[in-house]
């Protein structure tokens, strides 16, 4: 196991930069997943860590050793990839140990670790099956298994749970949680998955345009995002947000006129507010009127879309409320979960 140190890493193709200025310090034993929407770069910047891609400028340092121009069979690195990329015509036990059998290791050492590896992911009664007689769950646990064999200081994860369905994906991230929490190996996990990414990750770095927008705890993205893309980004369903305008005192006014009840420091004139929509209540005394737009009843709680004429906001309630669209609601937005950013950055005020 190891650290991991991301110094000033840019990447371009020809006259196209996709990461720029690239500084992240992992601790050893860190679980951070690598977030954002398609093409901000995420992909690239685990390939640059694994070797596949060189960098076009910066730093890669692993246990304190410059990995900038090593190959990827000399970085003590494993990665799981999307596509499981098992080998068709060997068995599981054959899968998971290749590796090793590649990097001269006995026999009988290969057979005790490929024991090791398919009792801890449950795999051991599989071992003599090939691929194609698996399911989509087993084969990405070879994948983890034939990874974890090798004892790598950096666990590379590209997007592994997108081929699965809706309940396996729950199921293995679960796993890969309990399987980090044994190992403690350092991990970059890619995925655009924001649940993905709040549920496995010790510190999340939300990319977009191949910048880092935020790098902090999902706690911390959640309840303080540095700006209106990461806001959105995270949570589901995405936080609500309209203008409004900021006097002099801080007081927020809405376009028709409401006062919100928020008081926001800093220069007066047009601003964004963003309200998760968990936060807001269905109230007589709501600051917001408006219709029901839409009601999605999904068991356990309930969206209620709302019209404001201005913007319309999602409501998130518990259980199965009785309303109809075209109900007449207020809503009220409690003054410590209301976020506010500059209208021309989106930054966070």
């Amino acid at each position: 196991m190891a650290d991991l140190a991301l110094q000033g890493i840019h990447k371009t193709f020809g006259s196209t930069r996709v990461l720029h200025e690239i500084d992240i310090k992992l601790p050893d034993g860190e679980f951070l997943v690598l977030v954002g929407p398609s093409g901000c770069g995420k992909s690239t910047l685990m390939n640059l860590v694994a070797g596949l891609e060189e960098p076009s400028g910066g730093r890669i340092v692993l246990g304190g050793k410059d990995i900038t121009e090593a190959g990827p069979a000399d970085r003590n690195i494993s990665m799981v990839f999307q596509s499981y990329a098992l080998y068709p015509n060997m068995t599981v036990a054959a899968n998971i140990a290749f590796p090793l059998e590649m990097r001269g290791v006995s026999k009988s050492e290969r057979d005790q670790k490929v024991k090791e590896v398919s009792s801890m992911l449950q795999i051991d009664h599989l071992l003599e099956r090939r691929p194609r007689q698996l399911s989509g769950g087993q084969r990405q646990r070879v994948a983890i298994g034939r990874a974890l064999a090798r004892q790598p200081q950096l666990f590379l994860f590209d997007e592994p749970l997108s081929n699965l369905d809706a309940k396996l994906r729950v199921d293995m991230r679960a796993e890969i949680k309990r399987l980090h929490m044994r190992t403690g190996v350092t991990t970059i996990y890619v995925t655009h998955d924001q649940v993905e990414a709040m549920t496995l990750g010790t510190r999340i770095a939300v990319l977009k345009d191949g910048l880092i927008q935020q790098l902090a705890t999902p706690l911390e993205l959640y309840s303080k995002p540095a700006n209106l893309f990461v806001a959105e980004f995270i949570g589901s369903p995405s936080i609500n947000q309209f203008k409004a305008t900021r006097d002099a005192g801080g007081v927020l006014s809405l376009p028709d006129g409401q006062i919100l009840g928020h008081t926001s420091p800093g220069p007066a004139g047009a601003v964004i507010v963003g309200v998760r929509p968990e936060d807001m209540e269905l109230r007589d005394d709501g600051q917001l009127k408006g219709k029901v737009s839409l009601v999605e009843p999904t068991g356990p709680e309930t969206y209620a879309l709302v019209d404001l004429g201005y913007a319309e906001i999602t409501v998130r309630m518990a259980g199965l409320p009785s309303m109809q669209p075209g109900q007449a609601v207020r809503v009220h937005v409690p003054p410590s979960s209301v976020h506010v950013f500059d209208a021309a950055s989106g930054k966070r005020q």
